[in-house]
Protein backbone atom coordinates (compact mmCIF):
# COMPACT_ATOMS: atom_id res chain seq x y z
CA UNK A 1 0.00 0.00 0.00
CA UNK A 2 1.15 3.24 -0.92
CA UNK A 3 2.72 5.36 2.14
CA UNK A 4 3.81 8.37 3.14
CA UNK A 5 6.90 8.74 1.35
CA UNK A 6 4.83 7.11 -1.83
CA UNK A 7 2.49 9.56 -1.31
CA UNK A 8 4.38 12.31 -1.18
CA UNK A 9 6.25 11.31 -4.40
CA UNK A 10 2.93 11.08 -6.01
CA UNK A 11 1.73 14.54 -5.26
CA UNK A 12 4.82 15.79 -6.12
CA UNK A 13 4.34 14.23 -9.81
CA UNK A 14 0.60 15.28 -10.19
CA UNK A 15 1.58 19.13 -9.03
CA UNK A 16 3.88 18.56 -12.03
CA UNK A 17 1.36 17.18 -14.27
CA UNK A 18 -1.84 18.41 -13.58
CA UNK A 19 -1.90 21.53 -10.84
CA UNK A 20 -3.19 24.28 -13.05
CA UNK A 21 -5.02 21.83 -16.08
CA UNK A 22 -8.53 21.33 -16.39
CA UNK A 23 -10.16 18.05 -15.95
CA UNK A 24 -11.75 17.46 -19.78
CA UNK A 25 -13.66 14.23 -18.62
CA UNK A 26 -14.12 11.47 -16.13
CA UNK A 27 -14.23 7.87 -17.13
CA UNK A 28 -15.50 5.97 -13.83
CA UNK A 29 -14.89 2.04 -14.89
CA UNK A 30 -14.85 0.46 -11.68
CA UNK A 31 -18.15 -0.38 -10.33
CA UNK A 32 -17.15 0.01 -6.81
CA UNK A 33 -14.91 2.90 -6.58
CA UNK A 34 -16.57 5.95 -6.49
CA UNK A 35 -18.11 5.94 -2.88
CA UNK A 36 -20.01 9.42 -3.09
CA UNK A 37 -22.70 10.74 -5.32
CA UNK A 38 -23.94 14.22 -4.53
CA UNK A 39 -22.00 16.30 -5.36
CA UNK A 40 -21.93 14.27 -8.77
CA UNK A 41 -18.48 12.89 -9.85
CA UNK A 42 -19.75 15.16 -13.01
CA UNK A 43 -19.54 18.21 -11.23
CA UNK A 44 -15.31 17.93 -11.67
CA UNK A 45 -15.62 17.88 -14.71
CA UNK A 46 -14.34 21.45 -16.18
CA UNK A 47 -12.77 22.39 -13.43
CA UNK A 48 -8.89 23.21 -12.96
CA UNK A 49 -7.30 21.20 -10.25
CA UNK A 50 -5.73 24.28 -8.11
CA UNK A 51 -3.58 22.26 -5.79
CA UNK A 52 -2.94 19.18 -4.24
CA UNK A 53 -2.59 17.83 -0.33
CA UNK A 54 -2.47 14.35 1.93
CA UNK A 55 -4.64 13.45 4.29
CA UNK A 56 -3.10 10.39 5.65
CA UNK A 57 -2.43 7.95 2.53
CA UNK A 58 -5.34 9.93 1.14
CA UNK A 59 -4.35 12.25 -2.25
CA UNK A 60 -6.53 15.15 -2.65
CA UNK A 61 -7.02 17.42 -5.84
CA UNK A 62 -8.51 20.80 -4.88
CA UNK A 63 -10.65 21.47 -7.46
CA UNK A 64 -11.38 25.19 -6.27
CA UNK A 65 -14.67 26.33 -4.35
CA UNK A 66 -14.03 23.79 -1.36
CA UNK A 67 -14.37 21.16 -3.74
CA UNK A 68 -12.21 18.03 -4.20
CA UNK A 69 -11.60 14.88 -5.24
CA UNK A 70 -10.18 12.57 -2.86
CA UNK A 71 -8.46 9.11 -3.86
CA UNK A 72 -7.33 6.25 -1.52
CA UNK A 73 -5.23 3.72 -3.49
CA UNK A 74 -5.74 1.23 -0.41
CA UNK A 75 -3.42 -2.03 -1.44
CA UNK A 76 -3.31 -2.59 -5.41
CA UNK A 77 -4.28 0.99 -6.39
CA UNK A 78 -1.98 3.13 -8.49
CA UNK A 79 -1.80 6.02 -10.49
CA UNK A 80 -0.70 6.30 -14.29
CA UNK A 81 0.00 9.03 -16.33
CA UNK A 82 -0.26 7.83 -19.94
CA UNK A 83 -1.01 9.95 -23.49
CA UNK A 84 -4.80 11.44 -23.71
CA UNK A 85 -7.24 8.90 -24.20
CA UNK A 86 -5.19 5.97 -23.13
CA UNK A 87 -6.95 2.85 -21.50
CA UNK A 88 -5.98 1.24 -18.74
CA UNK A 89 -7.61 -2.10 -19.84
CA UNK A 90 -8.59 -4.64 -17.47
CA UNK A 91 -7.10 -2.94 -14.10
CA UNK A 92 -7.94 0.63 -15.30
CA UNK A 93 -10.87 1.74 -12.40
CA UNK A 94 -10.94 5.69 -13.45
CA UNK A 95 -9.46 8.03 -15.96
CA UNK A 96 -9.15 11.65 -15.47
CA UNK A 97 -8.62 13.17 -19.27
CA UNK A 98 -6.44 16.55 -19.45
CA UNK A 99 -5.91 18.77 -22.27
CA UNK A 100 -2.13 17.69 -22.60
CA UNK A 101 -2.42 13.53 -20.93
CA UNK A 102 -4.40 11.03 -19.26
CA UNK A 103 -4.20 10.19 -15.44
CA UNK A 104 -5.25 6.54 -15.03
CA UNK A 105 -6.41 4.84 -11.58
CA UNK A 106 -5.68 0.85 -11.83
CA UNK A 107 -6.05 -1.83 -9.46
CA UNK A 108 -4.35 -5.14 -10.28
CA UNK A 109 -6.16 -7.49 -7.21
CA UNK A 110 -9.01 -9.26 -7.48
CA UNK A 111 -10.23 -7.63 -4.61
CA UNK A 112 -11.20 -3.91 -5.43
CA UNK A 113 -10.54 -1.61 -2.42
CA UNK A 114 -9.29 1.74 -3.48
CA UNK A 115 -11.89 4.41 -3.27
CA UNK A 116 -12.95 8.05 -5.04
CA UNK A 117 -15.19 10.27 -3.33
CA UNK A 118 -15.85 13.92 -4.76
CA UNK A 119 -16.28 15.83 -1.50
CA UNK A 120 -18.01 19.57 -1.25
CA UNK A 121 -16.42 21.35 1.83
CA UNK A 122 -13.57 21.56 3.70
CA UNK A 123 -15.22 20.91 6.80
CA UNK A 124 -16.87 18.01 4.79
CA UNK A 125 -13.33 16.86 3.62
CA UNK A 126 -11.53 16.74 6.73
CA UNK A 127 -14.54 15.16 9.04
CA UNK A 128 -14.67 12.32 6.54
CA UNK A 129 -11.21 11.86 5.77
CA UNK A 130 -8.82 13.38 8.53
CA UNK A 131 -8.41 10.22 10.62
CA UNK A 132 -6.53 12.49 13.70
CA UNK A 133 -3.00 10.86 13.37
CA UNK A 134 0.12 13.61 14.09
CA UNK A 135 2.24 14.31 10.96
CA UNK A 136 5.40 12.39 12.02
CA UNK A 137 7.68 14.92 10.01
CA UNK A 138 6.07 17.78 11.68
CA UNK A 139 6.11 17.45 15.02
CA UNK A 140 9.10 17.53 17.75
CA UNK A 141 10.19 14.44 19.97
CA UNK A 142 8.26 15.47 22.91
CA UNK A 143 4.94 16.06 20.92
CA UNK A 144 5.93 12.30 18.98
CA UNK A 145 6.18 10.93 22.85
CA UNK A 146 3.57 12.25 24.29
CA UNK A 147 1.26 10.68 21.64
CA UNK A 148 3.23 7.44 21.41
CA UNK A 149 2.37 6.39 24.82
CA UNK A 150 -1.17 7.94 25.54
CA UNK A 151 -2.24 4.81 24.73
CA UNK A 152 -0.56 1.03 25.71
CA UNK A 153 -0.02 -0.58 22.02
CA UNK A 154 2.22 -2.92 20.76
CA UNK A 155 4.95 -0.78 19.05
CA UNK A 156 3.52 -2.03 15.35
CA UNK A 157 0.07 -0.83 16.22
CA UNK A 158 0.79 2.47 17.34
CA UNK A 159 2.75 3.21 13.96
CA UNK A 160 0.13 1.76 12.01
CA UNK A 161 -2.85 3.80 13.04
CA UNK A 162 -3.78 6.54 11.22
CA UNK A 163 -5.16 8.32 14.87
CA UNK A 164 -2.52 8.18 16.09
CA UNK A 165 0.39 8.87 13.56
CA UNK A 166 -0.46 9.77 9.45
CA UNK A 167 0.79 8.03 6.51
CA UNK A 168 3.02 5.00 7.97
CA UNK A 169 1.90 1.84 7.13
CA UNK A 170 3.17 -1.75 7.19
CA UNK A 171 6.23 -1.80 5.09
CA UNK A 172 7.68 1.51 6.87
CA UNK A 173 6.97 0.45 10.14
CA UNK A 174 9.01 -2.37 9.93
CA UNK A 175 11.71 -0.71 8.34
CA UNK A 176 11.37 2.16 11.43
CA UNK A 177 11.24 -0.18 13.87
CA UNK A 178 14.53 -2.35 12.51
CA UNK A 179 16.43 0.93 12.20
CA UNK A 180 15.22 1.45 16.39
CA UNK A 181 16.44 -2.07 17.37
CA UNK A 182 12.80 -2.45 18.96
CA UNK A 183 10.62 -5.11 18.90
CA UNK A 184 7.13 -4.70 17.12
CA UNK A 185 5.12 -6.16 19.45
CA UNK A 186 6.61 -4.50 22.82
CA UNK A 187 3.33 -2.38 24.38
CA UNK A 188 4.34 1.67 24.02
CA UNK A 189 4.11 1.72 28.09
CA UNK A 190 6.86 -0.30 28.49
CA UNK A 191 9.38 2.04 26.43
CA UNK A 192 11.72 4.55 28.35
CA UNK A 193 12.86 7.53 27.29
CA UNK A 194 16.33 6.09 25.43
CA UNK A 195 13.81 4.14 23.49
CA UNK A 196 11.32 6.88 22.51
CA UNK A 197 14.37 8.72 21.26
CA UNK A 198 15.30 5.78 19.19
CA UNK A 199 11.96 5.10 17.58
CA UNK A 200 11.48 9.11 17.43
CA UNK A 201 14.86 9.02 15.14
CA UNK A 202 14.39 6.24 13.29
CA UNK A 203 10.77 7.06 12.22
CA UNK A 204 12.44 10.76 11.29
CA UNK A 205 15.26 9.06 8.78
CA UNK A 206 13.05 6.18 7.31
CA UNK A 207 10.76 8.53 5.94
CA UNK A 208 12.75 11.11 4.64
CA UNK A 209 15.39 8.66 3.84
CA UNK A 210 12.64 7.04 1.68
CA UNK A 211 11.01 9.66 0.27
CA UNK A 212 14.62 11.22 -0.87
CA UNK A 213 15.13 8.26 -2.70
CA UNK A 214 11.67 7.69 -4.46
CA UNK A 215 11.62 11.35 -5.56
CA UNK A 216 15.50 10.97 -6.96
CA UNK A 217 13.75 7.53 -8.83
CA UNK A 218 10.99 9.29 -10.35
CA UNK A 219 13.20 12.35 -11.25
CA UNK A 220 10.92 14.91 -13.33
CA UNK A 221 8.67 11.66 -14.31
CA UNK A 222 5.56 10.12 -13.06
CA UNK A 223 6.03 7.66 -10.46
CA UNK A 224 5.84 3.94 -12.79
CA UNK A 225 6.98 1.65 -9.90
CA UNK A 226 5.29 2.19 -6.76
CA UNK A 227 5.54 -0.81 -4.48
CA UNK A 228 5.83 -1.82 -0.65
CA UNK A 229 8.20 -4.84 -1.25
CA UNK A 230 11.76 -3.08 -2.27
CA UNK A 231 14.96 -4.98 -2.91
CA UNK A 232 17.03 -2.77 -0.36
CA UNK A 233 14.86 -2.53 2.52
CA UNK A 234 16.18 -4.02 5.51
CA UNK A 235 13.41 -6.53 6.54
CA UNK A 236 10.09 -5.47 5.22
CA UNK A 237 9.01 -8.56 2.79
CA UNK A 238 12.12 -10.35 3.51
CA UNK A 239 10.97 -13.14 5.38
CA UNK A 240 13.34 -16.19 5.23
CA UNK A 241 15.88 -13.98 3.67
CA UNK A 242 18.90 -12.04 5.38
CA UNK A 243 18.13 -8.93 7.16
CA UNK A 244 19.77 -6.24 5.30
CA UNK A 245 21.44 -4.90 9.16
CA UNK A 246 23.03 -8.21 10.40
CA UNK A 247 21.80 -10.78 7.56
CA UNK A 248 20.14 -12.45 10.59
CA UNK A 249 17.53 -14.48 8.52
CA UNK A 250 14.09 -12.20 9.10
CA UNK A 251 10.87 -13.94 10.64
CA UNK A 252 7.45 -12.62 10.36
CA UNK A 253 4.04 -12.77 12.54
CA UNK A 254 1.02 -13.72 11.09
CA UNK A 255 -2.43 -12.96 11.70
CA UNK A 256 -5.40 -12.59 9.13
CA UNK A 257 -4.46 -10.34 6.75
CA UNK A 258 -1.43 -8.62 7.93
CA UNK A 259 2.07 -9.74 8.32
CA UNK A 260 4.61 -8.49 10.63
CA UNK A 261 8.58 -8.57 9.69
CA UNK A 262 11.79 -8.46 12.00
CA UNK A 263 14.96 -9.17 12.86
CA UNK A 264 15.33 -11.52 16.00
CA UNK A 265 18.92 -9.95 16.05
CA UNK A 266 18.52 -6.49 15.92
CA UNK A 267 15.06 -6.18 17.26
CA UNK A 268 14.78 -8.91 20.19
CA UNK A 269 17.84 -9.78 21.25
CA UNK A 270 18.30 -12.96 19.74
CA UNK A 271 14.64 -14.58 20.72
CA UNK A 272 12.46 -15.84 17.90
CA UNK A 273 8.62 -14.57 18.58
CA UNK A 274 5.97 -17.68 18.48
CA UNK A 275 3.72 -16.89 15.69
CA UNK A 276 0.91 -18.94 17.43
CA UNK A 277 1.07 -16.79 20.34
CA UNK A 278 1.80 -13.54 19.47
CA UNK A 279 -1.45 -13.75 16.79
CA UNK A 280 -3.45 -14.27 19.30
CA UNK A 281 -1.67 -11.61 21.46
CA UNK A 282 -2.38 -9.37 18.48
CA UNK A 283 -5.78 -10.44 17.79
CA UNK A 284 -6.64 -7.37 20.21
CA UNK A 285 -4.26 -4.82 19.18
CA UNK A 286 -4.20 -5.84 14.93
CA UNK A 287 -7.45 -5.15 12.81
CA UNK A 288 -8.29 -8.48 10.83
CA UNK A 289 -8.77 -6.61 7.37
CA UNK A 290 -6.73 -4.03 5.56
CA UNK A 291 -9.75 -2.22 6.17
CA UNK A 292 -10.11 -1.95 9.62
CA UNK A 293 -6.18 -1.00 9.68
CA UNK A 294 -7.22 2.10 7.67
CA UNK A 295 -10.44 2.94 9.42
CA UNK A 296 -8.16 2.91 12.79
Amino acid sequence: MPELPDIVVYLEALDRHVVGQKIDKIRIKGVSLLRTFAPPISAAEGRTVVGTRRLGKRLVLDLGDELHLVIHLMVAGRLRWRERGKKGGKIEQAAFDFPHGTLLLTEAAKKKRASLWLVQGTDALLAEHDRGGLEPLEIDRATFGARLTETNRTLKRALTSPAIFSGIGNAYSDEILVAAGLSPVKRTAQLNEEEIDRLFSATRATLIDWTDRLRAEVGEGFPEQVTAFRADMAIHGKFGKPCGICETEVQRIRYAENEVNYCPRCQTGGRMLADRSLSRLLKDDWPKTIEELEEG
